[in-house]
């Protein structure tokens, strides 16, 4: 039979979605709804006159394992292949990440010289807590935070200072709040399969989806990718998906589209519209984050809402800064901060040295990103409706100045407060999901639950949430 299914979110998890549904004789229509007047969701680029691109968003999208592959997939589905910009492994920006400890930066360590010394912030070689690791007993618990995970296994210097820094990068989130199972899986199933999670990754972690690689994944593959970018940023991707789903028949996109209103109607949905209008579907597929979703739910789906509701999520400022000429005293990725050294103030990436490609054509320019807010936002900044922008940027460049040195003022600047913008997946989120999708099962709801909310944040993490909805829809296509 063939169904009409609407894509509730137009962000990247939900153009995804849509983009596996078209690949499928057994869908008729596909109705993609988004509330605000573009589809991409976060992945947001300003792209000056000059040439110059500054992410809003995600800046750089890693090529590794079958998610990895699966969006240079799409990539090339798409046709953006030569827009791609890759770094290697051996590019300054690989090797290079910082952690800001105690008014310095130090480098993070890198290459077995590193594993072996002891390198400052840490005060002992990496190596003793990795072999000390294999031999600690597996945890006990169904789950734990990944600070205590790691504060178990590796000590508590690793899990005060580096988890509490990539928590902070990845998450913008508290390593004492977040779950192991649910953030880390790979750290999760290691210490489950193999006992240590030296020894899992080691061994392989065995498992997972198969994703047969395109020549580009193959490429990344063999070239030793660790990021890539786009020439014109990564609103690119959005772009190229919906314009390619505009060329079919069978596919409706419509900005400013807020749901009101979802109600069963017969086997299916009718969904109410802000402005008035309403449609019909067989199946949502939901890409919204959890919160949005609960207070579209009808009444009766109260215990599937109050289970949505649940699920976190932060703030985060993100301020694009442009100064004149090479500022940087070190070359590299960029630099975390941990939450013991400046709770707000999450890190700050040198957008220049992994893709110079985004620098105005012209004149040299040094580009940075700072990060700030996430759990700490609150405490720091107040609440993100009455924060100024002015605000936010005097505290990027103050931390700019501080931790880098830099004595001259940003030439450029440009602030975005993304509210809401990173699901938290605090400790006990496996069971939420469980119950959630327990309820829907039993209570036969035509809905599926995609996006960022539920099963990883990451760019390749929702593009494959998207995958995995449609599929489980008209099976694999």
């Amino acid at each position: 039979m063939q169904k009409i299914v609407a894509v509730l979110g137009g962000g990247i998890g939900g153009l995804s979605a849509c983009h596996h549904l078209s690949k499928s004789p057994n869908v008729s229509k596909m109705v993609l709804l988004e509330e605000s007047g573009r589809c991409g969701g976060w992945l947001s680029s300003t792209r000056r006159d000059d040439g110059a691109v500054f992410e809003q968003g995600p800046r750089g999208v890693r090529p590794a394992g079958a998610v990895g592959r699966n969006t240079l997939n799409m990539v090339s589905e798409v046709g953006l292949e030569s827009e791609i910009l890759p770094i290697t492994k051996d590019h300054v920006a690989s090797m290079n990440r910082f952690l800001y400890v105690k008014g310095q930066l130090h480098k993070m360590p890198s290459g077995a010289g590193g594993v072996f010394r002891t390198v400052p912030p840490f005060s002992r070689p990496i190596i003793q807590s990795v072999l000390k690791e294999i031999l600690i007993s597996k945890g006990k618990e169904e789950d734990e935070s990944v600070h205590a995970f790691v504060s178990r296994r590796l000590g508590s210097e690793m899990a005060d200072i580096a988890i509490d820094s990539l928590c902070r990068g990845v998450y913008a989130g508290d390593c004492r709040k977040l779950s192991v199972r649910s953030c880390f899986p790979p750290l999760y199933k290691a210490e489950q399969s193999r006992g240590s999670i030296v020894l899992g990754m080691l061994m392989g972690p065995g498992g997972g989806p198969e994703v047969v690689p395109s020549d580009l994944a193959k490429r990344a593959s063999s070239e030793s990718w660790t990021q890539w970018s786009l020439k014109r940023g990564m609103q690119t991707l959005p772009e190229a998906l919906e314009d390619k789903l505009r060329m079919q028949e069978r596919v409706e996109i419509h900005h400013h589209a807020k749901v009101k209103s979802l109600n069963m109607d017969g086997g299916g949905w009718e969904i109410k519209l802000d402005d008035g209008t309403s449609l019909k579907a067989d199946h949502v597929i939901s890409t919204l984050p959890a919160s949005a979703l609960a207070s579209v739910l009808p009444p009766a789906s109260h215990p599937l809402a109050e289970q949505l509701r649940s699920i976190a999520s932060v703030t985060v400022a993100v301020v694009n800064l442009e100064y004149e000429g090479f500022i940087l005293p070190v070359t590299g990725f960029g630099h975390l901060v941990p939450s013991s050294e400046d709770p707000g103030l999450l890190g700050v990436v040198y957008d220049s040295v992994p893709f110079p490609q985004h620098s105005q054509s012209g004149k040299p320019t040094t580009r940075l990103t700072v990060m700030m807010g996430g759990a700490w936002f609150e405490q720091t900044f107040g609440s993100p409706d009455s924060v100024t922008e002015q605000k936010l940027l005097d505290r990027a460049t103050q931390a700019v100045t501080s931790h880098l040195g830099v004595t001259s003022q940003p030439v450029w600047s440009f602030v975005a407060l993304l509210k809401n913008c990173i699901p938290q997946y605090h400790l006990g989120h496996w069971k939420r999901l469980e119950k959630m999708r327990q309820y829907i099962s039993n209570h036969n709801l035509p809905l599926t639950l995609a996006g960022a909310s539920y099963d990883g944040v990451s760019v390749n993490d929702v593009i494959f949430s998207g995958r995995t909805a449609a599929e489980g829809l008209v099976g694999k296509v």
